[in-house]
């Protein structure tokens, strides 16, 4: 039976690289991958998926309107793996369980757990609820040795804890710490 994975993870634990080792383990054993990631996340360009070590591989691009269980059923991958999956919507993420179901097509899906304020995105929060098997990939917090659990924006090397959920960016906008780094980081941020 095959299985929907929800695996995550903060900023900078090694998601992207993950999924590009995955694509690479199942295409040099010539079975094939379709590998998406949603349209709102542009870092690297629409339809890329990059790692922060310079190893990158294009994708199919996930806009409103785009079927994947009929991408899916037409094309008959052995692997369906997504980037970025926090920033599906639920209805998407029920198309990746359909793959999965109705299809018998393995599907892993990689992405954050929540937004700098700690809040679910919709698609993390849709995986959580649904996903089959969930899988954290670690990381250590930027300002001390425990496990990261939280993404931290920055603007100018500065902890913000205000704005829109979704702001793309990379190491020049968020940062990996642990809750009480966090919640320090936000108190002495409210005394200013």
């Amino acid at each position: 039976m095959a299985k929907l994975y929800f695996r995550y993870g903060t900023m900078n634990s090694g998601k992207s690289i993950e999924v590009l080792r995955t694509v690479h383990n199942y295409e040099e054993q010539g079975k094939k991958v379709l590998l998406f990631t949603p349209s709102v996340d542009d870092r690297s360009g629409v339809g890329l998926v990059a790692s922060r070590i310079g190893m990158q591989k294009a994708a199919i691009v996930i806009e409103d309107g785009v079927n994947m269980v009929e991408l899916a059923a037409k094309e008959r991958p052995n692997c369906i793996l997504i980037d970025e999956a926090q920033f599906l919507s639920a209805e998407q993420v029920q198309q990746l369980t359909q793959i999965a179901d109705d299809l018998g097509i393995p599907v892993i899906a990689y992405g954050l757990r929540a937004d700098f304020l700690g809040n679910l995105f919709e698609g993390s929060s849709s995986l959580f609820a649904i996903a089959d098997k969930i899988e954290e990939i670690k990381t250590v917090c930027w300002f001390c040795d425990r496990k990261a659990t939280m993404n931290m924006r920055c603007k100018d090397s500065v902890p913000i804890f205000h704005g829109e959920q979704i702001q793309i960016g990379g190491n020049e906008s968020y940062i990996p710490v642990c809750r009480k780094c966090y919640t320090e980081k936000k108190r002495q941020a409210e005394q200013k």
